[in-house]
């Protein structure tokens, strides 16, 4: 296919390879390396923003683990706490005011704690709050989470996301609750302590991580060690809402390990709490990608300006050579014209000097030999006709008309009547072009001289539009054809012979003329060998015959192909085929001129 290619385009495309595949290589390495980079970097900053919420984390748990031991300085009064349930109402009421007092002190410790709750061994539930809404005891002893509590082996304790529905207002949101068994100097369980906190508290969201999350759209999840999902950092900054997180579960926290995101995880020092953050690939590599976009444009953009470049120089260096091209076709078809624009001074200009030069010297010798021959038989030509006197020949052939009506021999004045006006249409135009009505009336006398002597054996009919009659065309056309179907299609008086002539317009608005005959017709061989001869008409029309030699065929097929063709063109021709039933149809074609 590629040796098979134009010229030109096997230097386009060469150059376009030649160019274009270092460019996309050198631009794939570095894309893909900048991108790598940018990865590698995103995950020391995701690693180190990790690192500090894990630091964040230790202190928050840190601080809360010192804020729930601090009842234990009255774990004696927590444990008589529903020890005695018959005590005097003074006693009571000294003692849950004493309560009041520890839970009082423990909310006191923080600014975020809102809500502290303390549940004896016998499910007393003694709480203190800063809000208006109190928590509902029973509901909150029928909580799910909190049965797990009372079945937990640790101590301290971090529990994951929960509805506040236990609150008297059954607001809408999620609280985390951080809280601790709480034992007697001797060990055994005196109750549990339980802090609500806002979510929010757990992790406060700068302004930096703000900027980041909606940059690279990181996300931070923290969970508990029962894989319950603490802490949402989507849901804290409004993306999520917590009732979502709350349905999901702990399905945020599952690891998928799909490549479209960067995944770091993290665990507190005491292993309370992990940290899962996400970054999406999409996100992080979006700077990437704009440099991908713009690298794809300028890589476009290169191989316009290259494409641009190689066209003007396949042009340049293909310009000269498509010249000679048509030069040399021109040649093959008798045009010997040099190629007439300024050449460069480099190999194929030389190439196209030489060519003109040959160009030359050929015509030149055709304008001293083959054209000068050409002259030579034309003045021959001329002098013959100058001899023919024209009104003599007329009046001599009229005296012998006249010679044989005094002789009563009206059969051959009929003869010399037809010749002589056969006379004046060949050579009445003096060379010019005939009309297709001439040609007609000329072949109409040549069929009754014929019939004079065949005893009337010819029928000539012509269907030919009076549009195609008006028109011209070259002289001794049809007679010629007419004479050889007389010559070779008549076979015997037994039956006379028809011929002949239509002429119909093409779809093009050029002449087609038939002329048929139902004679004795032409063999198979001598049909494929006639129109061998017609084809060859083409390459034989420029070349001349000896003068001396013998004229064996007169005006046949073979010279009126030639002539046609010289006249008109090479797009017109004749052709020989066999009639419908039996004889022979000669067909040509010629322009409305």
């Amino acid at each position: 296919m590629i040796r098979n290619m134009r010229f030109q385009n096997k230097l386009l495309v060469g150059y376009l390879l030649a160019c274009v595949i270092p460019l996309l290589g050198v631009s794939s390495i570095i894309f893909h390396q900048s991108a790598a980079g940018l990865e590698d970097s995103s995950q020391e900053f995701a690693s180190l923003y990790t690192s500090q919420i894990r630091t964040t984390l230790n202190e928050f748990i840190k601080e809360y683990d010192t804020v729930t031991k601090s009842v234990l300085v009255e774990n004696e009064l927590i444990y008589r706490i529903g020890e005695e349930p018959s005590l005097p109402m003074d006693e009571l009421i000294i003692q849950k005011f004493a309560v009041q007092r520890i839970l009082m002190r423990v909310a006191l410790l923080k600014s975020e704690i809102s809500t502290v709750m303390l549940i004896s061994r016998d499910n007393s539930v003694y709480q203190y709050t800063s809000t208006t809404s109190r928590v509902n005891e029973n509901m909150l002893l029928s909580r799910e989470w909190y049965k797990r509590l009372r079945n937990s082996d640790d101590t301290f304790f971090i529990t994951g996301l929960h509805d506040r529905s236990y609150y008297e207002d059954k607001g809408a949101g999620a609280v985390v609750t951080v809280g601790r068994v709480l034992f007697s100097s001797d060990g055994a369980y005196a109750g549990i302590l339980l802090i609500d906190l806002d979510p929010f508290t757990l992790l406060q969201l700068d302004h930096d991580f703000v900027l980041a999350r909606d940059k690279y759209g990181m996300s931070v999840v923290i969970s508990n060690r029962q894989r319950e999902i603490v802490y949402h950092s989507d849901a804290a900054s409004g993306r999520l809402s917590w009732q979502q997180v709350l349905e999901s579960g702990v399905e945020y926290n599952k690891d998928d390990g799909s490549y479209d995101r960067i995944i770091l995880s993290g665990i507190t020092s005491q292993g309370n709490l992990f940290i899962k953050t996400e970054i999406p690939r999409s996100k992080l590599l979006q700077k990437i990608n704009q440099i991908k976009g713009m690298t794809v444009i300028v890589i476009l953009m290169s191989c316009l300006v290259i494409t641009c470049i190689s066209l003007g120089l396949s042009y340049t260096i293909t310009r000269p050579i498509k010249a000679l091209r048509r030069s040399m076709k021109q040649a093959e078809a008798g045009q010997y014209l040099p190629i007439e624009k300024e050449q460069a001074n480099d190999e194929i200009g030389s190439l196209v000097n030489s060519y003109n030069k040959m160009i030359i010297t050929i015509r030149t010798l055709i304008e001293d030999v083959y054209i000068a021959e050409i002259k030579q038989r034309q003045a021959k030509f001329i002098a013959l006709q100058n001899q023919i006197n024209p009104h003599m020949l007329y009046n001599t052939l009229e005296s012998i008309r006249m010679k044989a009506l005094m002789k009563d021999d009206e059969e051959t004045a009929s003869m010399i009547k037809i010749l002589a006006r056969m006379f004046r249409l060949a050579l009445g135009k003096e060379g010019r072009h005939h009309s297709v009505k001439h040609e007609l009336d000329y072949t109409i006398n040549y069929l009754e001289l014929q019939n004079i002597r065949f005893d009337n054996m010819f029928r000539l009919d012509i269907r030919i539009p009076d549009e195609i009659l008006n028109c011209t065309i070259i002289p001794l056309i049809f007679q010629p054809i007419v004479e050889n179907s007389i010559n070779h299609g008549f076979e015997d008086y037994s039956r006379p012979m028809n011929i002949d002539i239509e002429g119909v317009w093409t779809e093009d608005g050029e002449i087609l003329i038939r002329i048929t005959d139902d004679g004795g017709g032409i063999s198979l061989e001598k049909q494929k060998e006639l129109i061998a001869v017609l084809e060859d008409a083409q390459s034989d029309k420029y070349k001349l015959e000896e003068t001396d030699a013998p004229e064996r065929n007169g005006l046949g097929l073979k010279n009126i192909a030639e002539r046609i063709k010289l006249h008109y063109g090479d797009r017109y021709y004749v052709t020989i085929r066999p009639a419908v039933d039996r004889g022979t149809t000669v067909e040509f074609l010629i322009p409305k001129l």
